[in-house]
C-alpha cells in the first residue's frame, strides 16, 4: 500500500511540474510587429526551407507536438482542407514539430498533406519561437502559430490553439488582415 501511495505522489509531482512549465511556454513568443525568426529546415522531401525565401507570401507557420496524434492529425487536415483558400490569399502552410523527414513523410503519405513539414530535431526554431514543451523526459513542439506578413514580420501569434477550429480562425484573420494592409483605393 505505501508504494502505490509513494508512486502516486511522484506521478502527482512530475504533473505538476509538467504544468507549471508548460504555463510558461509562449510568454517570450515573438508578438505581432516583430520581425520573425528567420531559419532553414527540412521539409518531408529532405529539401531544406529558408523562411526568407517566402518573402512576398504569408506564412502560417504551426508548430505541433507530434505526427501521427490525434490533435495533430485534426488540425492538420483543416490545413489540408483549407490549403486552396489560403493559396488564394498568398498564403503558404508550414507545420513543425520534432519528427525527423522520414516520419513526416508518412505522416503526410497517410494522411494526404500537400503543404510542407518542417523537421525540428533539435528543436531550435521551437525554442526560437519560445513554442518548446519540455518534459524532462522529452521534448515536444508546443501547439503554436505565427501569421507572418510577406516582409517576414509577425502579425498575429496563436498560443492558445484548438486544433479542430484553428484553421478556419487563422484563415479568418488573414482575410482581415489583407484587408487591413490593402492599399487605399480613391
Amino acid at each position: 500500500m505505501k508504494i502505490i501511495a509513494i508512486f502516486a505522489a511522484v506521478i502527482a509531482v512530475l504533473v505538476a511540474v509538467v504544468v507549471v512549465r508548460a504555463r510558461h511556454i509562449g510568454t517570450k513568443a515573438p508578438s505581432s510587429g516583430m520581425p520573425a525568426p528567420d531559419f532553414t529546415l527540412n521539409s518531408q522531401d529532405g529539401k531544406p526551407l529558408s523562411l526568407r525565401d517566402l518573402r512576398g507570401k504569408w506564412v502560417v507557420l504551426y508548430f505541433y507536438p507530434k505526427d501521427f496524434t490525434s490533435g495533430c492529425t485534426v488540425e492538420a487536415h483543416n490545413f489540408q482542407r483549407d490549403l486552396a483558400q489560403f493559396e488564394l490569399k498568398n498564403a503558404v502552410i508550414l507545420g513543425v514539430s520534432g519528427q525527423d523527414e522520414h516520419s513526416h513523410q508518412n505522416f503526410c503519405a497517410k494522411e494526404g498533406l500537400h503543404f510542407k513539414l518542417l523537421a525540428d530535431t533539435n528543436y531550435q526554431v521551437s525554442s526560437a519561437y519560445d513554442s518548446l514543451l519540455n518534459l524532462g523526459v522529452g521534448k515536444l513542439s508546443a501547439r503554436h502559430t505565427f501569421l507572418i506578413d510577406p516582409d517576414g514580420v509577425v502579425r498575429k501569434n496563436y498560443l492558445n490553439v484548438n486544433a479542430g477550429q484553428h484553421s478556419a480562425e487563422v484563415l479568418n484573420d488573414l482575410a482581415q488582415l489583407q484587408l487591413l494592409s490593402a492599399p487605399a483605393k480613391n
